[in-house]
């Protein structure tokens, strides 16, 4: 005996003349709490969330929300006009949240992977990595973590140049303070840092 599929606006809790954005906004909670990867092994949770994804392909479609308010569920049937079924519902959860079908395929693409490239001259600094555990909520809906992150900063004794106090920075006469000594090889010159002051162009006496 087939069993008696509920009604979409019931699936996801959400009345009749709800707007797609609230409808958009009920599905997002309810199918990361019913999603495969938050609930392994779990048959319900599996079906749930194939419910939500078929409710809200419906109710997200202007075409076929009218016909379903008009005959329901038999307008999907067998000769009831729509053809071609319904979305899969991780299709659905991609195109709703961005990136893969998983939780971890493309939410944080969603955030993190199309940042505006950054003006051509402004220097890049090197690229950080940091590890951290976050909850599924976290990753679909976004949150403000705080971490520390060590960085290089000028010395306040001796402004960067090194030198202890009582010394003092000259510029050295090799490279005549410009960190770069030219060498020639045949009929080329070559520029390549000063060995010496290893680029500075200065040393500390």
């Amino acid at each position: 005996m087939a069993t008696k599929k509920r009604d979409y606006y019931e699936v996801l809790g959400v009345g009749r003349s709800t707007s797609e954005e609230e409808i958009k906004r009920a599905y997002r909670k309810l199918a990361v709490k019913f999603h495969p990867d938050k609930n392994p092994d779990d048959p319900y949770a599996e079906e749930k969330f194939k419910e939500l994804g078929e409710a809200y392909d419906v109710l997200m479609d202007a075409d076929k929300r009218a016909a379903y308010d008009r005959f329901g569920h038999a307008a999907f049937e067998q000769g009831g006009g729509f053809r071609g079924g319904f979305h899969d519902p991780f299709d659905i959860f991609r195109e709703v949240f961005g990136g893969g079908g998983g939780i971890s395929g493309g939410i944080f693409e969603t955030f993190f992977g199309g940042v505006a490239a950054r003006g051509e001259d402004r220097q890049r600094g090197a690229d950080l990595r940091y590890d951290m555990q976050i909850t599924l909520e976290e990753a679909a809906f976004g949150a403000e973590k705080e971490i520390e992150v060590r960085k290089l900063d000028i010395c306040d004794k001796c402004g960067g140049t090194g030198a202890e106090s009582g010394s003092r920075s000259i510029n050295w006469p090799v490279c005549g303070g410009r960190g770069q000594v030219i060498s020639s090889r045949g009929f080329f010159q070559v520029s390549q840092t000063c060995p010496r002051c290893r680029g500075v162009g200065h040393i500390v006496e």
